[in-house]
């Protein structure tokens, strides 16, 4: 098979084609022929050498979701069978033309749906619903905020909690990227180059239930200034610093729950049931175009480095896919 392989920690330019022996699955997965694979922040971290892959994925093929078609299933898979086609998150291994999946991480493509936009849901679709509605508990009725509004991350988010019935605020850092917000569903988007977004909510007079932040640092004091009582705060990345200063009389007196998860070296059963939980919710609401996957830009698996070079440069609005078609 063709894969794209880290040649070393480093840039973009590491990332170097190369053929390798295809993977065997095993009893309980499935070998997929990948049509599309979805770039994503963690790809970046572990290319320059600070995301190691867990125990068991490919230490240097990076990629955690892929769409394309079953083309071998192992002896315990029941569900799956020979050519069906299949978006899947995985690991490691998808920036290549084959991958082994756990049958049960594998979701069918939404109806009406192609290779390139079946890619763009695994790894965001399962973060936010982990992380949002397991972890965060979000309830309808309530409020939600969501920190990188046009990233793969905020695009999902504000669509899912928008249709799972929640008033929507997120931030962003361009006017052209808070009025795409907006037309996803956000209630309220806010440009952080112009703006802090906890005045601008507290002068809205907002409060807000759950926050989705992938920032950290002073981020952090700030959502819990502005978090109503029993809010929850659910960190899953720390883009501007690991280490925060909070004051912690706030979180006793508006009994505050502060959380946070990483997915990628959690077991096939716990990804599991956040996939029937997908299938059972959001996929039919995609199935509809309620729900709508944001493509900004396809690459060639051969230019995977000028799709890393697009994802820092955080130009873009919604995912960037390399497709194998």
């Amino acid at each position: 098979m063709q894969a794209i392989i880290i040649k070393k920690p480093g840039g973009p330019e590491v990332l170097q084609i190369e053929e390798r022996e295809s993977p065997k699955p095993k009893a309980s997965e499935v070998l997929i022929e990948v049509k599309a694979s979805g770039i994503n922040r963690p790809d970046v971290f572990q290319r320059m050498g600070g995301y190691p892959a867990p125990e068991g994925a490919p230490d240097d093929i990076p990629g955690l979701e892929v769409s394309g078609i079953i083309k071998e299933v192992g002896q315990d898979v029941k569900q799956w069978q020979v050519g069906d086609k299949v978006c899947a998150l995985v690991a490691g291994g998808a920036y290549a033309s084959e991958v082994a999946a756990p049958a049960v991480q594998c979701l069918p493509i939404p109806k009406g749906l192609n290779f390139v936009e079946g890619a763009s849901l695994p790894e965001t679709f399962f973060t936010v619903w982990s992380n949002v509605f397991d972890r965060g508990n979000f309830q309808k009725g309530e409020s939600f905020l969501v920190h990188g509004g046009t990233s793969g991350i905020g695009v999902t988010a504000i669509q899912m909690v928008k249709s799972m019935g929640g008033k929507v605020f997120t931030t962003a850092g361009t006017q052209e990227k808070c009025d795409y917000a907006i037309k996803l569903g956000a209630d309220l988007a806010i440009n952080y180059k112009e703006q802090d977004f906890e005045e601008y909510l507290k002068d809205k007079k907002e409060g807000v239930d759950v926050i989705l932040d992938m920032v950290g640092g002073d981020y952090t004091a700030k959502n819990i200034n502005i978090l109503n009582s029993e809010g929850r705060l659910v960190i899953i990345n720390a883009m501007k610093n690991a280490e925060s200063t909070i004051n912690m009389k706030k979180v006793m007196v508006k009994r505050l729950t502060i959380t946070g998860s990483t997915l990628r070296a959690r077991s096939p059963e716990f990804k599991a049931a956040i996939a029937e939980k997908l299938k059972k919710h959001i996929w039919p609401k995609i199935e509809t175009g309620e729900i709508k996957p944001v493509i900004y830009k396809t690459f060639p698996l051969a230019e995977a480095s000028n799709a890393h070079e697009l994802m820092e440069s955080s130009e873009h609005i919604g995912k960037i896919i390399l497709s194998l078609e």
